[in-house]
């Protein structure tokens, strides 16, 4: 920006120069504030995860043990969330029911909180023939 002289010797910035550094200084504030806005609401929405995958963890680590886990299903509460695990036998091509010493159980858990944010874990379990 240049500053201009005046016919009386003093020097100054022209209306202009001076309403185009406001509307500069408007956009880089604006710009800024639409970026901590989008950082707060995605360290929010990772906070929400962290906290249902936590609970989760917990859920998956009380089920019980391989030697007496059973097909079914069983729902509760746990620390402000809705929960349930489905527990289903697979069907695996190519294996041989006489000879194979363990069975493949799903293990789906759904977790809900209040706030209808939710997580979806599937995982497998070995479980022995001879429990089923």
């Amino acid at each position: 920006m240049s500053r201009r002289s005046c016919s009386d010797g003093a020097a100054g910035f022209t209306l202009i120069e001076a309403l185009v550094a406001l509307a500069i200084i408007a956009i880089v504030l604006g710009t800024i504030g639409s970026v901590i806005a989008v950082t707060t609401k995605g360290t929010r929405s990772i906070d929400q995860r962290l906290a249902l995958a936590g609970t989760a963890e917990t859920l998956l680590a009380d089920l019980p043990a391989r030697g007496l886990l059973k097909p079914g299903r069983q729902s509760g509460q746990l620390a402000g969330s809705r929960w349930r695990v489905d527990i289903a036998p697979m069907n695996v091509a190519g294996g041989d029911p006489a000879t194979d010493r363990f069975v493949p159980l799903a293990v789906n858990l759904r977790l809900q909180r209040a706030d209808g944010s939710a997580i979806q874990v599937t995982t497998v379990k070995l479980v022995p023939r001879s429990t089923q």
